[in-house]
């Protein structure tokens, strides 16, 4: 299994950072397209449309395709950022609330909706992100891996509280915090190197930092930090409620393609409507 996962994670560095670290933005857009498409056909598995599920991939790939087509990567409108924050805040906090039994009380078309909403709003902030610079693309997923990793080994260390045993057993309360204060000091470390060497673009922090203050910069990174759990913890809760371990076998040794996103989708949409204040 270890090598599995090693073998399928090299495979995807050497084809994810070609297109991250392009100067053009249309690589990436178009490599996080077929992912999300992916990822699409995962969600309709998931939610009780398996007959569906290829249409709605398909269907979740055009909608990228036309949104970059127009020009949205470029010039994205603000209000969808505001509208993923808005939905991703209520919605993942009524959702995490009803818990794995609630959800599939909702009918299958209005999940298959919301789950392809999300997916599409996170593939247009992703695009969007890329064309702001490699610095910031970057720096927001680092916030994400950082917090994750912070998480996984603070949890284990001091991990006693549980945070929602019914959804995700292994997480702790101790490993919210520990990913917290991982993506703190990631912050501070990145404000040191955007003064310190001359990058592309300006970081997420810096930017923040810029509009709106050191408080508020730290506010906004602890903020993301635990709609990242949200993102994370939504996902299992979709799965649990599906009874599958894994969003799909698409990635051998990793699961689906879900499985590696969910923590990111509400994170990029809601980093670009903090930096749009």
């Amino acid at each position: 299994m270890l090598k599995q996962r090693v073998i399928t994670a090299l495979v995807l560095m050497a084809i994810l950072l070609p297109a991250l670290l392009a100067r053009q933005a249309w690589p990436f857009a178009l490599l996080s397209l077929v992912l999300m498409g992916a990822a699409g056909w995962e969600w309709g598995r998931l939610n009780g449309a398996r007959g569906l599920a290829v249409p709605m991939g398909v269907l979740l790939a055009l909608a990228c395709g036309a949104a970059l087509w127009a020009g949205w990567s470029d010039a994205s409108p603000r209000l969808v950022w505001w509208l993923a924050t808005l939905v991703w805040v209520l919605g993942g906090a009524f959702a995490l609330r009803g818990g794995p039994a609630a959800w599939p009380q909702l009918p299958v078309p209005a999940r298959c909706a919301i789950g392809l909403a999300l997916l599409w709003t996170a593939w247009l902030a992703l695009a969007a992100a890329k064309t702001m610079g490699i610095n910031f693309i970057l720096s927001v997923f680092c916030l994400v891996w950082a917090a994750d990793i912070a998480a996984y080994f603070g949890g284990r260390a001091f991990g006693k509280r549980k945070l929602a045993p019914a959804i995700s057993p292994g997480k702790s309360w101790e490993g919210v915090w520990s990913g917290m204060l991982g993506a703190l000091l990631l912050a501070a470390s990145w404000l040191w190197l955007d003064a310190t060497f001359a990058m592309d673009s300006a970081s997420l922090y810096t930017l923040l930092y810029r509009r709106l203050g050191l408080a508020m910069l730290l506010l906004v990174i602890l903020f993301l930090s635990a709609m990242s759990v949200v993102g994370d913890l939504f996902e299992s809760l979709v799965k649990r409620s599906a009874g599958a371990k894994d969003s799909s076998g698409l990635l051998p040794g990793h699961g689906g393609v879900l499985d590696r996103v969910d923590a990111l989708l509400p994170v990029f949409p809601i980093a670009l409507a903090m930096i749009s204040i």
